[in-house]
């Protein structure tokens, strides 16, 4: 009988093919005091077990290096990199140790203890990014228990190592041209590496958001992949033909043979657009009446930009530098290291501007001690991003300098996040040129940067003359700017279907944003989601947008949208939209 499973659409593309399952597997845990005596004994087992799954990450990375891009994308190697700065964390490790020394927990017992107490950290936090780790110290925790009883924590998990050994001809992964597609409850980096691309498909998960590891792997790799589709892994059955429509989020299983062949004709036709994307690929993007357009990348790491190059990028419009920061757990990357991170991503754009924005964490990050517990009771409204680089003007001034040293291998424009008043800028410019006098003092070799600031508060979009006397550009961040406008929190699901891009109130604001500086000359950039939704390209155009900022995957298809677009005519339908009492009707027209 077919049924579909709805969760959420992050890696784009349509998969069919056989289902292989790995089936949750949490270890069982014994809960039990122990003597005094014990204490030392009990940590010294969490410690073996802990150094355990150390060297299997450790033997993972080498594994890595040996491997190429496509086998090993970066997203993975960085994941692994997050998992074994968790397992020496010491908030981690200290807590497991007060438990066995203060409550006489026995090993495993203290170890999820620790786990729920950091847990429920993870779950306050109001990034997005930062909330999907918890997995990742769920999964580690489990591989410390396992190793902590004996068991193997490395090599592929009970389902596929199953799927491998079974008599059935469907399910031998590497003699069959059957196409397969993964469904599990949660997958672990190191598991992705096992697969290595073209194992499978597909991947579906019960659980997971849009920046958990599985999606970051499934879009570096360009594989169809629906995350938090919650009991996936209990309806499906091992062998089940399954369709993962990773553009509406919905996976279908058992599908008739009608449904299938539908999907094998957009299967198809997807792969022969994607071909005639990739004849795009050198064409400059140029509008039917001339306007010429900036497709630019967004990027997390150094070692992204050539991928941003691979898909035509004239440039990266938004590097989040606060991927250096995350997982360091207290240990914050100092000028060099920050300083050889920028320089990698300037030299490896080829002398193509990059834009580096401040960090963009703050109060709900783990690795900051200084921060009170329950002092931040909602982390969107409290201290983040500008307001936590004011208040730790030290850490502020060393990311200043490394970006302008960095700036001396290349175009580099520096891009603040979350101004809203006039103190924050002042603080922010007078800072700036404290790291350049500092620099210049030293004797330091730096280059010259544009400053920008980011269009992610309401308060922003509504003094922009002063920005603009302050700035030499501006960025629409769209996903905070749709978020503040409406009063939605994203990851609740509850009012999720309240966050509009289309919401006549943030169209205006995106409209007054655009027109304002195309007024005064300055060069302004949508670096949000709604950048690389080709829904809304032609709109963005119409409101005088020349500069979008996307994920690298999307920039062929964006750029096909801005050649088939003539602005001339799009102005005025852009004006009826933006005069709409519903803009969504109004897009049709």
């Amino acid at each position: 009988m077919t049924f579909s499973i709805h969760g959420l659409a992050v890696a784009r593309g349509i998969a069919i093919g056989r289902a292989v399952l790995v089936a949750s597997s949490r270890v069982d845990v014994a809960h039990y005091f122990i003597e005094p005596a014990q204490v030392e004994r009990e940590i010294e087992r969490v410690k073996r077990g802990r150094d355990a799954v150390v060297d299997e990450l450790h033997r993972l990375q080498q594994t890595i290096s040996q491997l190429g891009p496509k086998d090993a994308p970066h997203e993975l190697r960085a994941l692994l990199d997050v998992h074994l700065m968790l397992l020496q964390d010491e908030e981690m490790v200290g807590g497991v140790k007060h438990w066995i020394r203060d409550r006489l927990y026995n090993a495993e017992w203290a170890l999820t203890t620790q786990l729920e107490m950091v847990a429920r950290q993870f779950d306050e936090m109001e990034d997005e990014y930062l909330r999907e780790r918890k997995a990742d110290l769920e999964q580690i925790t489990e591989k410390v228990l396992r190793a902590m009883q004996g068991q193997t924590t490395s090599g592929l998990p009970a389902g596929i190592a199953a799927a491998r050994k079974a008599p059935s001809a469907e399910l031998q992964l590497e003699d069959t041209d059957t196409p397969l597609v993964l469904i599990a409850h949660e997958i672990s980096p190191s598991d992705m590496l096992q697969f290595k691309q073209g194992l499978f498909a597909g991947f579906v998960t019960d659980v997971g958001g849009k920046t958990s590891h599985t999606a970051i792997v499934a879009r570096s790799m360009d594989i169809p992949a629906v995350v938090g589709a919650r009991t996936a892994s209990q309806l499906v059955r091992q062998d089940d033909w399954v369709i993962i429509d990773g553009d509406a989020g919905v996976v279908i299983v058992d599908p008739s043979p009608i449904i299938l062949a539908e999907y094998q004709y957009k299967q198809r036709q997807r792969d022969l657009e994607r071909g005639r994307l990739g004849r795009l690929l050198n064409t400059p993007a140029v509008t039917l009446d001339g306007e010429k357009v900036e497709l630019l990348a967004n990027i997390e790491m150094p070692e992204d930009a050539p991928v941003a190059l691979k898909a035509g990028a004239v440039g990266v419009g938004l590097f989040r530098s606060e991927f250096l920061f995350m997982g360091r757990l207290g240990h914050l990357p100092d000028e060099e290291e920050q300083y050889q991170a920028y320089r990698r991503a300037v030299e490896g754009m080829a002398g193509l501007p990059v834009t580096i924005r401040t960090v963009d964490i703050g109060a709900d990050k783990p690795m900051d001690s200084n921060i009170v517990e329950g002092s931040h009771l909602n982390p969107a409204l409290g201290l983040r991003a500008i307001r936590w680089s004011l208040a730790d003007p030290s850490m502020f001034l060393t990311q200043l300098r490394a970006i302008l040293r960095a700036a001396a291998h290349g175009p580099v424009k520096m891009l603040i996040p979350m101004l809203a008043h006039l103190s924050e800028i002042r603080q922010t410019v007078a800072l700036v040129e404290q790291a350049r006098a500092e620099l210049q003092r030293e004797g330091r070799i730096f280059g010259q940067v544009s400053l920008g600031a980011m269009i992610e508060i309401p308060a922003a979009a509504l003094m922009l003359k002063t920005f603009l006397k302050y700035f030499d550009y501006l960025s629409l961040g769209t996903n905070d700017l749709i978020q503040y406008t409406l009063a939605i929190d994203r990851a609740d699901e509850s009012v999720a279907h309240l966050y509009d891009p289309l919401h006549p109130a943030v169209l205006r604001l995106v409209a007054d944003t655009i027109s304002e500086c195309r007024a005064q000359g300055k060069e302004v950039s949508v670096c949000g989601e709604m950048a690389g939704d080709i829904a809304m390209t032609r709109l963005l155009l119409g409101l005088g947008l020349r500069s979008f900022s996307m994920h690298p995957a999307q920039i062929l298809a964006v750029k096909q949208e801005v050649l088939r677009a003539d602005t001339t005519r799009l102005q005025p339908w852009a004006q009826t939209v933006l005069n709409a009492d519903e803009p969504s009707a109004a897009m049709g027209t």
